[in-house]
């Protein structure tokens, strides 16, 4: 990666708005890669029908008046609203959102300045995905080995740029179409131009040259995303240096391009590139090439991807300089030792492509209006996503979701997080487990993980005591694999040896970012390897590479007949916990939520297991059998069935279920 990972700036904020397509492992930091979390509205379907939710009245108002701005009582909260809900920004996170908000039965409004879709849509995910679709048909019909393989015979493989340019340009057409118009049937008010929060619930919006509008929302999120990121000393002209943003037109394939960081959009365009007939030169900052994955998953995908492809790297250097091409000379770049700073080297290229992570889309949000500071351009927020202030606290209903907060720069991320801001505020607490959350990068092969890598998982362990082990399967004991004549690929698992619980999975190989999701899930619903090595799977798919890394780990813990559970729980407050007179109850800890007595679903599964580290546990609803589970309940709460039942006999019932 280049020398910006801690030097991450907030980008001005002109007349348009974008939204997450590139993550970050080490959520500090922006790293480079384009997925996307679009729901299957997008492609035209809708399952979503405008109906009022069983939790949330039904907002009968009329549509939100225009209104000039004026900056009178911006500090005071409206009386009644226009709106439930108001999010700046219609990427995929503020459509996420938007969507789920109208399913809730709220009266929903998105502010967008551009385009619907964001940077995924229109500069991002959909887009690279159909430069990486030719550039996979273009790998298989120029691998004369491959095809003999399959008994295949082709003649000489070529393209047409414009045509894969349009390729691309539809496709995105397509989608933003699609969003645009899914979010309308649903009753979703579009309001066009720049969004600005200009006081406690109060939004102004307008296109530049006319008069604001202001409206006014219940709650409001902000969705507005990032764009490219380019260090100081290189000048862009969209022509021979670009970013993703111009590369994604495929205006020219140049001969020789040098990418500047070898993240996730630097790989996936050097898969683009070199299967249209380019050089690629990488400059990574970072002693090693494809920073953020795991360590051993990298050398794999460097042997795979990198060594035999036209594509040679200089590792350890910053780019200080880049000036584009004029007058018939070439691009330069001036790199420097990234350790001495001494000068290094200087390449004369035909393009240079800036591949540099991504900045915050945060300035002129008006978050000064509500005493906000930003820190590096991303808006602070809480684990609920909620906006934190200078002085340290909680905005009230201000949210802001996606690459604008930094915590994990991937669209589907900032669309989950919309959905569980949605969640919040029409009265289920939820908080995002964002360990689950899967990413990709699709080169050929493919690869794809979530949760921890192995040197995180190791530290994790040594901190906090606990044993780590790994198990491996290659994709050449695949049989669909080796049908598909694609058998390099690995796929491995960090996992606990005592409890079961999998801390990370990293694949390469076929289809990799299809294949995560079953641990994806694994992880979020907290299912441990000693059951899920009981999950079938179809015979012969690529699936069977999760089956058997999952069979091939050793783990101690035994398989669970009732599934497993880690602790009994329950909802209590300080003033019940002094009522508890039980001895059986004597040494069992507690945390204490507030009172939430009357709230039986006040805290929800997953705000849980973020909270206090659990996966698997009962609400004392059923009775469990703990014998020979080895496993203990690790905090005691106050459910509705014990109230119900009397405090004495209550607690009494549940002590049955506590070893």
């Amino acid at each position: 990666m280049h020398s910006i990972c801690s030097q991450a700036t907030t980008v001005p904020r002109s007349n348009f708005a974008v939204d997450s397509r590139s993550p970050t492992l080490a959520l500090s930091k922006p790293i480079n890669l384009r997925l996307c979390g679009l729901r299957k509205e997008a492609f035209g379907f809708s399952g979503l029908t405008h109906s009022c939710s069983s939790r949330v009245r039904c907002s009968s108002r009329g549509h939100s008046k225009k209104i000039s701005a004026s900056a009178g009582n911006n500090g005071t909260p409206p009386k009644s609203f226009d709106y439930d809900l108001i999010i700046i920004g219609a990427g995929v996170g503020g459509h996420g959102a938007a969507l789920h908000a109208v399913e809730k039965g709220l009266r929903t409004a998105i502010i967008e300045g551009d385009v619907v879709g964001g940077t995924c849509v229109n500069r991002g995910c959909v887009p690279s995905k159909a430069l990486l679709a030719v550039s996979g048909k273009m790998r298989e019909l120029q691998s004369e080995h491959h095809m003999k393989a399959l008994g295949l015979q082709v003649s000489a493989a070529g393209y047409d740029r414009q045509g894969v340019a349009d390729h691309a340009n539809n496709l995105a057409s397509k989608i933003r179409s699609n969003l645009t118009n899914s979010m309308k049937s649903l009753g979703v008010d579009i309001l066009t131009g720049v969004g600005t929060v200009v006081g406690p619930q109060k939004v102004k919006y307008g296109k530049v040259g006319f008069p604001d509008n202001i409206v006014t929302a219940k709650d409001i999120i902000i969705a507005t995303g990032s764009v490219p990121f380019v260090p100081k000393g290189i000048e862009v002209d969209g022509k021979t240096v670009i970013t993703s943003d111009h590369a994604l037109k495929l205006e020219s394939v140049p001969d020789w391009i040098a990418i500047v960081g070898s993240g996730y959009i630097g790989l996936e365009f050097s898969d683009v590139y070199t299967a249209l007939g380019s050089e690629v030169t990488f400059i990574e900052a970072l002693d090693q090439l494809m920073p953020g994955f795991d360590p051993e998953i990298g050398k794999l995908a460097q042997r795979v991807l990198i060594n035999p492809r036209k594509i040679d790297y200089h590792t350890g250097v910053f780019a200080t300089k880049i000036t584009p091409a004029k007058d018939g000379k070439p691009v330069t770049i001036e790199l420097i030792d990234a350790k001495t700073k001494e000068p290094k080297d200087t390449l004369e290229v035909d393009a240079a492509l800036i591949a540099t992570g991504r900045a915050p889309f945060t300035n002129g949000l008006g978050l000064e209006n509500i005493n906000v500071v930003t820190q590096r351009g991303f808006v602070p927020v809480d684990e609920r996503m909620r906006v934190i202030d200078a002085n340290g606290n909680l905005v009230p209903h201000l949210y802001c979701i996606g690459d604008a907060n930094g915590k994990m720069m991937l669209a589907h991320a900032a669309s989950a997080q919309g959905i569980s801001v949605v969640e919040q505020v029409t009265g289920r607490d939820h908080v995002l487990n964002h360990l689950s959350i899967p990413a990709a990068c699709f080169t050929h092969p493919e690869i794809s993980m979530v949760g921890l890598t192995e040197p995180q998982a190791r530290e994790k362990a040594e901190k906090e005591g606990f044993e780590v082990s790994v198990a491996k399967t290659s994709f050449k004991a695949n049989t669909k694999a080796l049908a598909e004549n694609e058998g390099e690929g690995l796929a491995k698992l960090i996992y606990r040896p005592d409890n079961g619980e999998i801390l990370g999975v990293h694949i390469f190989g076929l289809h990799a970012a299809d294949l995560i999701h079953e641990v994806s899930n694994a992880i979020a619903l907290g299912t441990r390897i000693q059951d899920i090595k009981f999950a079938v799977h179809a015979h012969p798919t690529l699936s069977e590479v999760l089956d058997e890394l999952f069979k091939s780990a050793k783990v101690k813990a035994p398989a669970s007949s009732h599934g497993p559970v880690d602790a009994v729980v329950c909802l209590v407050d300080a003033y019940d916990k002094e009522r508890f007179a039980d001895e059986s109850l004597a040494n069992v800890p507690f945390l204490i939520l507030g009172n939430k007595i009357d709230l039986p679903y006040a805290a929800s599964e997953d705000e849980l297991r973020y909270h206090m580290g659990l996966t698997d546990f009962t609400t004392g609803k059923g009775k469990v059998n703990l014998d020979g589970t080895n496993l203990r309940p690790l905090e005691v709460f106050m459910c509705s069935i014990v109230r119900k039942m009397g405090y004495g006999d209550g607690f009494r019932w549940l002590s049955q279920y506590i070893k």
